[in-house]
């Protein structure tokens, strides 16, 4: 009974397969199903050689022998599987939709012994410009309205006295969405100043700042570049990182804003801290200056967008950066 049973089952069976074979329709969707599992094989082959372009690593935060402490850098990689869901409806590899996943370094900024920062991390394609300010209110509004104009935000360094004297102008700055830090209270000498002072000085600017911006002070630098390591310690024990400069104006000097811009262009690259002040000479070369940084694709950003580890992946212009250099920016497929 059962033999007899399984002989008209493979008889059904058998019957069935020539009545689809002869079938055009039947036919017709076993050839478009061989081609769409073609098309799946090749999005997903690109997909993967893609990821094997994009893919670098994360970058722990160092001391380094020269530049002293440096920050990390996030690496990145392709998610694959997310990327193929976004391209399967279209059923073709397009290298818009490709969702990255950043991928953070073991050790940070903040997890290394106190050490000034004299720059980001170079392969970030970033700079940040400082804006010591103690003195040249006058020049402050025009430099703040071509920061606007270009729609940037740069890190000001005030002196506490100075804003404690001149809360509005520090106002105008905290609501240009600017960031502020600590450049001590009088101007004193760090690297001669006793630890009790050097403390009085930093608590006293980030009272007067924190009133004012209502936000935690993170960075400190110190006045004409002068500390000691006590002092970068007693920064770090604040919560605050010291912040030197990769590229000086040398402003102060009063120099032509051409020369200006010229300095700072010949030195400038991925990860400079370029420091200013507000004076005659730079107000009238931050305009050029912040074209001649992009055309370089130099994004510019706060010291806190410099320093942070996230990985920039494309260009201001929503291009990929050179994938064999280094790939482009979307934290969590966020394009």
């Amino acid at each position: 009974m059962n033999k007899a049973k399984r002989l008209i089952a493979l008889g059904l069976i058998a019957i069935l397969a020539l009545l689809l074979a002869g079938n055009p329709l039947s036919a017709r969707y076993l050839r478009e199903r061989a081609a769409f599992s073609t098309q799946e094989n090749e999005l997903q082959e690109k997909i993967e050689q893609a990821a094997k372009r994009f893919y670098r690593p994360p970058e722990n935060a160092r001391i380094d022998r020269v530049w002293k402490a440096v920050p990390g850098y996030n690496g990145v990689e392709v998610d694959q599987k997310a990327s193929y869901l976004k391209m399967k409806q279209d059923g073709r590899y397009d290298e818009r939709k490709l969702v990255f996943k950043q991928i953070p370094p073991a050790v940070h900024l903040k997890d290394l012994d106190p050490a000034p920062v004299y720059t980001g991390n170079p392969d970030k394609p970033m700079v940040a410009f400082l804006i010591n300010v103690a003195w040249g209110n006058e020049y402050l509004p025009d430099m703040l309205k071509t920061l606007k104009k270009h729609h940037l935000h740069a890190t000001f360094f005030l002196e506490g006295r100075w804003a404690k004297e001149n809360p509005e102008l520090a106002r105008m700055i905290v609501s240009g969405g600017h960031e502020t830090g600590n450049h001590s209270y009088t101007h004193p000498d760090f690297s001669t100043l006793p630890e009790s002072k050097i403390k009085s000085q930093l608590v006293k600017t980030n009272r007067v700042l924190e009133a004012i911006t209502e936000e935690k002070v993170k960075w400190f630098a110190p006045p004409s570049g002068s500390y000691r390591d006590e002092a970068v310690s007693i920064a770090k024990s604040m919560g605050m990182e010291t912040i030197m400069w990769t590229v000086d104006t040398v402003d102060w000097q009063n120099p032509s804003p051409g020369a200006i811009v010229e300095r700072v262009i010949a030195k400038a690259q991925g990860g400079s801290l370029i420091l200013m002040h507000p004076t005659a000479s730079t107000a009238k070369a931050l305009e050029p200056l912040i074209v001649r940084l992009e055309k370089k694709n130099l994004q510019i950003g706060t010291v806190s967008k410099l320093l942070d580890e996230e990985r920039i992946i494309k260009n201001e212009d929503g291009t990929f950066l050179d994938s064999e250099k280094d790939p482009a920016d979307t934290k969590d497929g966020t394009e």
